[in-house]
């Protein structure tokens, strides 16, 4: 080996990064109604940026259709179907770091009712 490889060799040393634990608060929010899920998203992404938070969504997930059929009738008009349909409408916004003021303040949060929450720490 010649002196000019050795010093390619040696100078891909990787620098020492200071990389920190990142901490993730992640908030899953479900409801029957896209107006009232909406609303009470930007409840929460408003409670965050007011205590300077990173906020990364609402992320919409896929929504959840169920659907249920059922008879009219049980007896003489038994093939006349009536069908139903409950849909679930899904947001996903992640807090970065988020610090205790702003768990704080999530919790004392009041939002509508319909509007269920869950909240991770990852």
């Amino acid at each position: 080996m010649t002196v000019s490889t050795l010093k390619k060799k040696t100078s891909k040393k990787a620098s020492p990064k200071k990389e920190e634990p990142i901490s993730k608060l992640r908030i899953r929010v479900k409801a029957y109604e896209y107006k009232i899920l909406d609303i009470s998203v930007k409840q929460i992404i408003d409670t965050a940026m007011r205590h300077d938070a990173k906020v990364v969504g609402p992320v919409p997930l896929p929504t959840e259709i169920k659907k249920y059929t059922v008879n009219r009738s049980p007896f003489v008009y038994k093939n006349s179907r009536e069908q139903f349909e409950m849909r679930v409408h899904r947001r996903v916004i992640d807090i970065i770091n988020p610090s205790p003021k702003i768990m704080e303040s999530l919790t004392n949060l009041s939002l509508p009712s319909g509007v269920s929450i869950d909240v991770k720490i990852m």
